[in-house]
């Protein structure tokens, strides 16, 4: 039990300087101070800091990937196993909008902390985005079975968009906010969703043929 509680003592306030400081600014004599342990007991339960943000971070994800899947499942379910566009790519972006932006998720350890890890690129984060892709494999299949006539490389680089202009969002939100004078309601978190899917189903749906054409002739020189 004792060990549990520094374990999670441990991560708590690591994750709460991440969230605050970043990852370049905090130092492992950072967090052990912060969580009332000693070094020692940091290599034992983690073995090195990279290791520490990984956790940190794979426990976020995994939380987001569930919700993810679970939102796919059920209209998924609701079409007869095959949803519409739109809701898969709802399922896809949601739960991570959701989590990140809006009063209070932005007051949240949890959500700043996620934030930074979309505007900070470190090694133990980028090795786990680039690893762990079958639960997006997932929502490809799935937008193949809803969009049967398109191609896979469109298919594929419609889910990249989405979850980039997702990512985009997350990151500069404050931007945003200053640049529009508030007229972008940053807060209305599923007004934020319903444009970012707009976006990307009108991008598959109705722009395919002019890419192509457009892929297709610069090639061709």
């Amino acid at each position: 039990m004792a060990s549990d509680h520094t374990r999670t003592a441990i991560l708590s306030a690591a994750e709460r300087l991440y969230a605050d400081r970043g990852f370049g600014d905090v130092t492992l004599r950072d967090i052990v101070a912060a969580a009332d342990v000693n070094l020692a007991a940091v290599n034992y339960h983690f073995g090195s800091k990279d290791e520490l943000i990984a956790e940190l971070f794979v426990t976020r994800s995994l939380a987001t990937n569930r919700e993810r899947l679970n939102e796919l499942k059920l209209a998924e379910e609701a079409g007869g196993g095959r949803a519409s566009i739109d809701a898969i790519l709802r399922a896809l972006v949601g739960p991570t909008l959701r989590g990140c932006l809006g009063p209070e998720r932005e007051r949240s350890t949890a959500a700043r902390f996620m934030i930074r890890a979309s505007i900070e690129s470190v090694p133990p984060i980028r090795r786990i985005k680039n690893r762990e892709i079958d639960h997006l494999r997932k929502f490809a299949a799935a937008m193949k079975r809803s969009l049967p006539g398109r191609s896979e490389v469109d298919l594929y680089w419609g889910l990249h968009f989405a979850l980039a202009m997702a990512h985009q969002t997350i990151r500069d939100s404050e931007r945003l906010t200053k640049l529009s004078e508030g007229s972008c309601d940053l807060n209305d978190v599923e007004g934020v969703i319903d444009r970012v899917v707009a976006v990307s189903v009108m991008a598959l749906t109705g722009g395919e043929t002019k890419i192509a054409e457009k892929v297709g002739a610069q090639r061709a020189r």
